[in-house]
């Protein structure tokens, strides 16, 4: 298990959301320009940076960054715990995205969160376990998390799309304060913007013997880092505003399911992400 960020691309994506130069931010270091852009670039470093100086100028936790300079990883979880939960990676010209199947392991209703490069996995998965899939979830219409989203929906001409797109059609269009069922599951929505204007995430609930919830949260935070605004009109202070908001807000011991990376949870990323106090 890795970090879907290194050392480097957190300190890059903080200095550059503080508007801090090379220059100030490599004096703070205590590194050359050129040494702070080869840790940005390629997360090594023939030098050890000054974290003490370097994190507060850039707007990061000193402790939480240190940790993960010193090699933090969250916690491995055993998915089994969730039964009907299953993460399919696909990647495509070296970046791999995580899509999320939910189903209900009683009617066999399923649902799919965001789609990543390749329909081929989540169809065989779908047919191996039987599933009668009623729901596309898509957290952002971003090309990796929607690319196989016109194979999927050729599969299952009637599955039910779900989306914050103001270009989809009303229908489509997550309400607040929706709550889907999917057999004895439940799921809602939670609007968070930041990354891309239509950013949403989907909370499931109500898991067999009592499993705690289940956040799929898109490009959001990822363990131990946060995603970069991608659109127009978005920031990273929106993005770390509706994080608080809406996903640190949840229970401590929900899941967190982002789209690049490994799953984490609430407890773990106010603990250790650095990007927050």
């Amino acid at each position: 298990m890795t970090l879907i960020d290194s050392l480097g691309d957190i300190i890059g994506k903080a200095r550059v959301a503080a508007n801090v130069s090379f220059e100030s931010a490599a004096e703070a270091a205590g590194l050359s320009p050129i040494q702070l852009e080869t840790l940005e670039r390629t997360g090594q470093c023939d030098a050890r940076p000054n974290l003490a100086k370097l994190a507060p100028l850039i707007g990061l936790n000193f402790e939480k960054l240190r940790r993960i300079a010193a090699g933090w990883l969250p916690q491995p979880r055993e998915i089994g715990l969730w039964r009907e939960l299953r993460i399919v990676t696909t990647t495509r010209e070296g970046l791999p995205v995580n899509c999320y199947l939910v189903w209900d392991e009683v009617s066999r209703d399923g649902a799919l969160f965001d789609t990543g490069w390749d329909a081929a996995p989540i169809l065989e998965l779908i047919e191996a376990n039987g599933v009668q899939l009623r729901h596309l979830f898509v957290t952002h219409m971003h090309e990796d998390h929607i690319a196989a989203m016109g194979s999927v929906r050729e599969k299952f001409p009637l599955l039910r799309l779900h989306t914050n797109s103001k270009h989809a059609p009303p229908q489509h269009r997550n309400r607040a304060n929706d709550f889907i069922s999917l057999g004895s599951l439940r799921i809602t929505n939670r609007e968070l913007p930041g990354h891309a204007e239509d950013g949403v995430i989907y909370v499931i609930g109500n898991w067999p013997e009592d499993a705690p919830h289940v956040a799929i949260i898109g490009d959001t935070i990822f363990a131990g880092t946060l995603a970069n605004p991608a659109t127009a009109g978005q920031s990273t202070d929106l993005l770390k505003q509706k994080v608080k908001e809406q996903i640190f807000t949840l229970p401590q011991e929900t899941l967190l399911c982002p789209g690049h990376g490994p799953v984490t949870t609430v407890d773990e990323e106010r603990a250790n992400n650095p990007f927050f106090d």
